[in-house]
């Protein structure tokens, strides 16, 4: 998905950076965090990341519409939606 969404970016000129970074990482860059995006898979864990982090930046729970499919521009679209970025 990471790399379907760093397409997206590209093919728009955005300049967003997109990591994919494993839940026991997050806490040594959450300080480079603007938003966690969490896989539909991990939705288990999204509430504890929204209560961990979401003082420190958004945590957005992925849709499995665009995740089955690896639709990065779908991903991309559903970030900028919530996050009211351009």
């Amino acid at each position: 998905m990471g790399a379907a969404m760093r397409r997206a970016i590209h093919r728009r000129n955005l300049n967003i950076e997109v990591l994919a970074r494993s839940e026991a990482e997050i806490e040594n860059y959450i300080d480079e965090i603007d938003v966690i995006m969490v896989g539909p898979h991990l939705s288990v864990w999204y509430e504890d990341l929204q209560e961990r982090y979401g003082n420190t930046c958004m945590v957005v729970l992925m849709r499995g519409d665009y995740y089955s499919s690896l639709d990065g521009e779908a991903a991309l679209d559903h970030l900028l939606a919530e996050t009211g970025w351009k």
